[in-house]
């Protein structure tokens, strides 16, 4: 399980980004995070991460701190980063350097295979589309097998009909895994109906500092959840809490912190 307990994250120039953030994510659970823009999502994930480091709480993995980057963390970035000098078979198989060849080759041949890219381990990046080179990173963060998968709005820079298919595609690869050996994800999107599609719960946050405004599971079918039709009434449900997040408070008022209950995510509460 992934904790965050009372997390809080001050800037050396005093701006406090995140404060009082408790969240607990089970293995395998798919959660995703919204909220304005500066409200902390993606200093968030850059602390489960272990990229930067909390001022105050604690970001801890089955009772572990996180303290820096770790193998079974892994990182999908809104680029996809690929060093360019570089195969998509090498780029994928970077960070596994300790292991031998044998087996470094084999993860690398499965993790390309999972995300449909077997038939281009030789190429360069510059010979990918956006949405190859998308999941070629996707294979990078999958290779090592990481418990913990956080994506930092993956598909925000492609058009829309390639980011529904990714979409897809990232949930196919997920559940193609073992039920008790599936990752948990953390996706951080501005993204509504993303986040919708692709979440078990969506977790709002609001700003100045960056807290949890609420959680919201969201009780529809996997398998047809983008065509149900309760959909678009989900989707303005979330996006009225959305809205409720990012208004500036009231003089005298304070911002929620603590621990929230995840409630459905319904067409009527």
């Amino acid at each position: 399980m992934l904790r965050l307990k009372n997390v809080s994250r001050r800037f050396a120039n005093g701006y406090l980004a995140l404060d009082g953030i408790d969240l607990a994510v089970d293995r395998g659970e798919i959660v995703g995070i919204v909220g304005g823009s500066g409200c902390g999502k993606s200093t968030l994930l850059r602390l489960v991460a272990g990229l930067d480091h909390p001022t105050g709480g604690a970001v801890e993995l089955d009772g572990a701190p996180v303290e820096g980057p770790r193998l079974d963390i892994g990182v999908v970035f809104q680029e996809p980063r690929l060093m360019p000098w570089l195969t998509i078979r090498d780029n994928v198989a970077f960070g596994l350097s300790h292991l031998g060849r044998a087996e470094r080759d084999a993860l690398v041949e499965g993790a390309l295979a999972r995300v449909g890219l077997a038939g281009f381990a030789k190429a360069l990046p510059r010979q990918l589309s956006g949405g190859m080179a998308q999941r070629a990173a996707l294979a990078r963060a999958l290779v090592a097998k990481p418990g913990v998968l956080l994506l930092d709005e993956p598909f925000s820079a492609l058009d829309a009909l390639i980011r529904m298919d990714l979409q897809e595609h990232l949930l196919h690869v997920w559940a193609s895994e073992p039920a008790g050996e599936r990752p948990t994800l953390i996706l951080v999107t501005h993204d509504i109906e993303e986040a919708l599609v692709l979440s078990d719960r969506v977790v709002v946050m609001r700003g100045n500092p960056g807290r949890v405004h609420g959680q919201y599971r969201v009780d529809l079918p996997r398998a047809n959840r983008r065509s149900h039709s309760d959909f678009p009434a989900v989707r303005e449900r979330l996006l009225e809490e959305l809205r409720a997040a990012s208004r500036p408070r009231e003089p005298g008022e304070t911002s929620r912190g603590g621990v929230t209950t995840a409630r459905p995510l319904a067409p009527a509460f």
